[in-house]
């Protein structure tokens, strides 16, 4: 591998690792853009040719996939999840919950309970899978 593609991998690497850290906060491209040091539209198509799939399906992802957890392991309601992990509306984290899930965030809590397996396993079944946007 050369120089040049390690250091782009290291860049989109730090700009994933803060969205993995900040999921429930704004994030935008432009904002993830300057943490790679890179423009938005090259930071775009660079980070989709590393990772398979845009930023912004990536943090929809990473934000459904706690939804799932906090689901599963609390009583909270489904519209304070939502707001938990980033979400600006019930009808938009419902809409990606089911698109990504294949079921709502209330049938997917009914039909899913905690379950005495080890951590890495429950994570392995549950990880919500990328998708071709």
């Amino acid at each position: 591998m050369s120089r040049a593609a390690e250091e782009t991998n290291r860049r989109m690497l730090r700009a994933r690792d803060a969205m993995d850290r900040a999921y429930a906060q704004p994030l935008d491209v432009p904002a993830l853009a300057r943490i790679a040091h890179v423009s938005p539209a090259h930071f775009t198509r660079t980070f989709r040719a590393t990772f398979g799939e845009t930023p912004h399906r990536y943090l929809q992802r990473r934000r459904v996939e706690r939804a799932m957890f906090l689901l599963r392991e609390t009583d909270r309601s489904v519209t304070d999840i939502c707001f938990a992990v980033g979400f600006g509306s019930p009808g938009t984290f419902s809409r990606t919950f089911s698109d990504i899930v294949g079921r709502s965030p209330r049938t997917y809590r009914k039909q899913t309970s905690a379950i005495a397996v080890p951590t890495c396993f429950t994570k392995a079944w549950t990880r919500p899978r990328a998708s071709a946007d």
